[in-house]
């Protein structure tokens, strides 16, 4: 919570890109250019999961690759973006058989690499000589051996999905060379600004190769990687390991350490508005319901942070509450943000083509309001709040 409260937004927001781009490298690699060579065969999409799931895993990936930022409409950020994160780059990617992974992106405004394993992600950011660390939860080995699941049970999620979302059918399709099937998924209700999700594996391998995400309303991918080529083999430990320059600056952002262990000692978890209000230490504001949301959920993280849901799905509010920190005036959320009155309170605001947040102070409580809505609501939220 320190770093979150103190690190300035660029660096903020330049973490949350690189943990998109993480999630979508380590699936393998993502939204690939399309080729005009051969597509395989039409399957039905239940048939073309289970055969994906079926493949045998390749020895390791190497890829080239280019990254598409299209998330900050113009004005969103104030300032230049120094960081291939945040302004779209080309680069490479390797990733082995046993859940290593490193994502290289070279641009004019600054270059990054982002490594990962299954205890820890790593991001260096060229533009401020700057290594994040980060320590993923501790994964559960599972002994069963049972395979692929059958079709059976791929249908009966398929159905559990589609009761919520709009799924395409398997297209047959040709990404970085590679004969792949892609899909697009959709929400039906409760989907905020998130127009939709494409997602293409290859179809001898059952590797990723495509995964973007698209604004309701824009053509463009918010959020996309590109191979312009790929390739299958063994990757070598030297080409997944991030080395950063001798002098630069590190910040541990921890982690969420072993799973069970943080949980053993601690306190109850403090649920309900009533009961979070009373231990909080400060004034916490939960009013039943939010822009038209009802109330969903009220609890205490951390002992000094409130949390406050609203709504359903990505169509909901999430309010953070904590105690005003003066000696974080000015960091965090508010350094490079353009500022709008909240009815007299100066607060900060992050608008982006997948959602908004607003930062501000009032009564001793710092909050921040975050939402997949346009700006205009979030601001009609936040004002609700004061």
């Amino acid at each position: 919570m320190k770093f979150l409260r103190t690190t300035s937004t660029l660096r903020l927001v330049t973490l949350v890109v690189a943990v998109v781009a993480v999630a979508a490298a380590g699936a393998a690699i993502a939204v690939a250019a399309r080729g005009s060579g051969p597509t395989p065969p039409a399957k039905p999409l239940d048939r073309a999961i289970h055969d994906a799931l079926a493949a045998p895993e390749p020895a390791g990936i190497t890829a080239r690759i280019t990254f598409t930022n299209n998330l900050f409409p113009s004005g969103s950020l104030l300032g230049q973006v120094g960081s291939a994160l945040m302004s779209g780059a080309s680069g490479r990617l390797w990733v082995t058989n046993d859940g290593r992974g490193r994502l290289e992106l070279q641009s004019d405004a600054g270059d990054a690499q982002i490594g990962w394993d299954k205890s820890a992600v790593t991001v260096y950011d060229a533009s401020s000589n700057t290594v994040y660390r980060a320590t993923l939860p501790s994964q559960t080995s599972s002994s069963s051996t049972s395979g692929p699941p059958a079709l059976s049970e791929i249908d009966s999620f398929l159905k559990l999905l589609g009761a919520h979302a709009s799924i395409s059918d398997a297209q047959p399709t040709n990404v970085a060379g590679q004969e792949a099937y892609n899909v697009s998924v959709a929400p039906l209700h409760d989907g905020g600004l998130l127009g939709s999700a494409e997602l293409a594996w290859d179809a001898l391998r059952g590797v990723p190769l495509s995964l973007a995400i698209y604004a309701q309303g824009h053509g463009a991918p918010a959020l996309a990687l590109r191979a312009t080529d790929i390739s299958y083999g063994p990757v070598s430990a030297a080409d997944v390991a991030v080395t950063p320059p001798a002098g630069a600056k590190t910040v541990d952002l921890g982690g969420a350490g072993t799973a069970g262990h943080a949980d053993k000692g601690s306190s109850p978890a403090v649920t309900g508005l009533a009961n979070v209000q009373a231990a909080a230490g400060f004034p916490v504001v939960a009013p039943q319901t939010l822009v038209g949301l009802p109330q969903r959920d009220v609890r205490l993280v951390g002992g000094d942070t409130a949390l406050v849901a609203y709504g359903q799905g990505l169509g909901g509010l999430l309010v953070v509450e904590r105690k005003a920190d003066a000696s974080a005036a000015g960091n965090g959320l508010s350094g490079s943000l353009p500022t709008l009155s909240l009815d007299g309170v100066t607060a900060h605001e992050l608008a982006t083509e997948l959602g908004t947040v607003i930062s501000w102070q009032q009564g001793g409580t710092d909050f921040v309001l975050a939402g997949s809505l346009p700006p205009a609501a979030a601001e009609a939220a936040a004002r609700a709040l004061k």
